[in-house]
């Protein structure tokens, strides 16, 4: 059991997507942040035509626009690298199942499976620090000196989450922190 520990690859997740009705979603931009076995932190990070409009309260929030991701590849072309990137990792977000349901609708809409084990830093920011007025993650990080830039922007949230999820790593130990992990 320890070994199996000592060996995990932590991948943190974010992304930004269209808006629009439950599991209608498409993904406009993915940002990825892969702590290897050795602490070494590795990015994947890229914009996707959804091929649908993205709705107008989302491009207020997040800056992004259909314009803008015109000529950047669809998610099938890059699916692949997306799955090979997560592989054998454990799936971290915050709000978890917003990202992993979102990201496995667009895989399973190409016919492809995507199984990961699941973490959500907001599960273990609740038991690290139980005091927090809000686990939103602009709120939480800006209260624990955490700086995040690019907000509502997948890469700036998915750097902002791995501070934190590093954070929570130093105050949990293994047997704790595997607690919140969920298989799918």
């Amino acid at each position: 059991m320890e070994q199996e520990i000592i060996n995990t690859i932590y991948t943190i997740v974010d992304i930004e997507t269209t808006g629009g009705k439950f599991n209608e979603e498409k993904i406009t931009e993915i940002a990825i942040f892969k702590i290897q076995n050795d602490g070494k932190v590795t990015k994947f990070h890229k914009l996707i035509n959804p091929k649908k409009k993205i709705q107008p309260f989302v491009e207020k929030l997040t800056g992004i626009n259909n314009q803008m991701l015109k000529n950047e590849p669809t998610f099938i072309e890059i699916a692949n690298e997306i799955n090979e990137f997560t592989n054998d990792s454990i799936f971290v977000a915050h709000n978890v199942n917003f990202d992993f349901r979102v990201l496995s609708k667009e895989f399973s809409r190409i016919g492809l499976n995507f199984k990961r084990k699941l973490l959500c830093t907001i599960e273990v920011s609740k038991k690290v620090f139980p005091n927090e007025n809000s686990y939103s993650l602009g709120k939480l990080v800006k209260s624990l000196g955490i700086g995040i830039s690019n907000r509502h922007r997948a890469d700036g949230d998915a750097e902002a989450t791995l501070h934190l999820f590093n954070k929570l790593r130093s105050n949990l130990n293994i047997e704790e922190l595997n607690k919140f992990i969920r298989k799918i």
